[in-house]
């Protein structure tokens, strides 16, 4: 017999709750519970690919000096920027949840991914498209020496939105990847509610998890964002599954970034970056020549950052405009940076430089459409500000890596010979750092002997050094 009941969920976090609440006790959202209806079928306690298969392995408790550990095994895919956000390649039993805008590239990406693993069988499931819709974007994103008919028997496709029936098709397939396309469109009968609640997309990640883990078949979940920018559905969801990637850029460019927001397999701070084209994803190999836009004439507000993102040193072009405010209440505009910390990177110039930017209008970009959260950008934001204010330019070939204090100081980076390495690769004969990532660690202190660059590194304290080096 079926056990019918109703529960209620929190619309933000999944918190449940047998009855209604105002404020939810999990996350502190107000008036985000929605009653739904449960119903658990106990004739129903396998799924589908369960049934008739091998028996069970009892767990037991293991001292963990006896685990036995075998060599890593990932599946090595055709795309470089995927393996790097992924840690290496795809791990078996890895249950992976990737997000995006609409639009942004997601089903492009993965439905490219499977046509190019070659030998191994992938099931490509959507809930969102037909068959002849998928067909239709296989062919176009085929490279231009191999256009024509998508030849590959490798890649099934089902157009189906209930587990069960998802499951039925895996058991008969036994496909070596699984790409879901996308969970919100998916339905479960264990659950009675619309596909997309809070309850449906639990369920249906619960059930793909337990597949994932028992069958070691990897799935992929491609899945939407909300009008905030987060991912939809219940938080709980992104602690549930392996690897978490979010789809970025602007429709504007033609770049996109993937980015690592966890990863169980590797680091949770990598980034890919994508150019978008006629015949799909292509990756990009050096990706800091696209950052950096190439001019003939030297302007001011311009400074070139050198980043890090993940394992990964990026050059990135810092463009600031410093104008006097006409309007009352001065203005502070970013783009691709945070606002607060323009803000206090102003404050600090403001007191410990005396600039008199609370006069002036300020705006503030980051070039290619990136969004950079890297502290180590503060020193050519800085220096862009400064010279935008001083409306002369910066001296030519040089690029900054520093974060700056409350107190004025230039403080140290990691990963400082990456930084200076990637500067030299590109051209710069300069690069502005801290000086003490001298003190931090024994094969800095080859800085001062230029024995391993071919490139003038200039150590600086405070702020007022940066300025007498820049300007004075």
């Amino acid at each position: 017999m079926s056990k019918i009941k109703t529960a209620f969920f929190c619309s933000q976090c999944g918190h449940e709750s047998a009855k209604w609440l105002g404020k939810c006790p999990s996350c502190g959202q107000w008036n985000s519970f929605v009653e739904e209806v449960l119903v658990k079928d106990n004739s129903l306690a396998e799924t589908e690919w369960k049934k008739n298969s091998a028996g069970k392995r009892d767990n037991k408790t293991v001292a963990i000096r006896e685990v036995l550990m075998d060599k890593e095994l990932r599946i090595v895919t055709p795309d470089a920027e995927l393996n790097r956000v992924l840690g290496g390649g795809i791990v078996p039993g890895s249950l992976v949840l990737v997000a995006g805008e609409p639009g942004i590239g997601k089903s492009t990406l993965f439905l490219q991914l499977g046509l190019q693993l070659g030998s191994l069988s992938v099931l490509y499931v959507s809930g969102e498209e037909s068959e002849r819709q998928i067909k239709m974007r296989a062919e176009r994103i085929k490279p231009p020496q191999d256009k024509g008919t998508v030849t590959e028997d490798n890649v099934y496709l089902l157009t189906e939105t209930s587990t069960q029936a998802i499951f039925r098709e895996i058991k008969k397939l036994d496909p070596q990847l699984v790409i879901i396309d996308s969970i919100q469109t998916l339905e479960s009968s264990y659950i009675e509610s619309s596909p997309g609640s809070v309850s449906q997309i639990r369920e249906c990640v619960a059930e793909f998890q337990r597949f994932a883990k028992e069958s070691q078949t990897p799935v992929i979940l491609i899945g939407h964002i909300t009008k905030e920018g987060s991912i939809a559905g219940p938080k709980i969801v992104e602690h549930m599954v392996d690897t978490v990637l979010q789809f970025e850029g602007d429709r504007h460019y033609a770049y996109r970034i993937l980015r690592t927001l966890k990863n169980r397999f590797g680091s949770s701070s990598e980034l890919g970056i994508y150019e978008m084209t006629e015949w799909g994803m292509q990756g990009v190999v050096n990706p800091s020549e696209v950052l950096i836009h190439q001019k003939e004439d030297q302007l001011s507000g311009i400074a070139i950052a050198a980043s890090m993102e993940g394992l990964r040193p990026l050059l990135i072009e810092v463009q600031a405009l410093v104008t006097q405010a006409v309007y009352g209440m001065p203005q502070r505009t970013v783009s691709g940076f945070d606002l607060r910390r323009l803000q206090l990177l102003l404050a600090v110039l403001e007191k410990r430089g005396g600039f008199h930017f609370g006069v002036k209008d300020v705006f503030l970009n980051i070039a290619g459409g990136l969004k950079v959260e890297d502290p180590s950008i503060d020193l050519a934001v800085l220096c862009a500000l400064l010279s935008s204010f001083e409306d002369v330019p910066l001296p030519p070939h040089c690029c900054f890596a520093g974060e700056v204090g409350l107190s004025g100081e230039i403080r140290a980076v990691h990963r400082i010979e990456q930084r200076i390495a990637e500067a030299e690769k590109l051209g710069f004969s300069k690069i502005l750092v801290s000086k003490y990532n001298l003190t931090h660690r024994l094969q800095d202190q080859r800085l001062t002997k230029n024995q391993k660059w071919n490139i003038e590194v200039v150590t600086v304290g405070k702020v007022d050094e940066v300025y007498a080096y820049l300007f004075g």
